[in-house]
């Protein structure tokens, strides 16, 4: 199973989306293993945005980010990662499909609703940026065996 680094941003949580995000996730049948709301500081926002330190629009991201709560996700299941890019939707909302959380609930790159780890690297890096190990929390959900075949 991987696991992957879902957050709702401050604009998906000022809309009162962040149930939509976790029922679509929960309903395609991955895993929650932890959750936390809290309110970014900048040095933490520095550090989840380090790849784009360089790039002109970096202090409006981090800017952007600390300007309201968020809730930060660890998500678990198989093929994780590429699976909640799926649900969460091309990066511009303009572009992804209908159907996926920004294609439905955005308009505009800089208010794209979510955040989700784009490669196992970046989540295992976000993940441990925001929750300590003893934060994640092993479970089996009874449906899994209704979700996987067996391999």
């Amino acid at each position: 199973m991987e696991r992957t680094f879902v957050m709702v941003k401050p604009d998906g949580v000022q809309r009162g989306l962040v149930g939509e995000v976790i029922s679509r996730l929960e309903r395609k049948g991955l895993k929650i293993v932890a959750m936390k709301m809290l309110w970014i500081k900048r040095e933490l926002a520095e550090n989840h945005y380090a790849e784009h330190r360089e790039k002109p629009f970096f202090s409006a991201l981090v800017d952007y980010i600390t300007s309201g709560p968020v809730v930060a996700m660890v998500v678990e299941g198989r093929n994780a990662v590429k699976v909640v890019r799926n649900l969460v939707g091309a990066t511009n909302p303009v572009e992804a499909a209908v159907g996926t959380i920004r294609g439905d609930f955005g308009l505009d790159v800089g208010r794209n609703i979510v955040h989700a780890s784009d490669s196992l690297q970046s989540a295992d890096r976000e993940i441990s940026l925001f929750f300590d190990e003893k934060e994640i929390v092993e479970y089996e959900r009874a449906d899994e065996s209704w979700i996987y075949e067996e391999r």
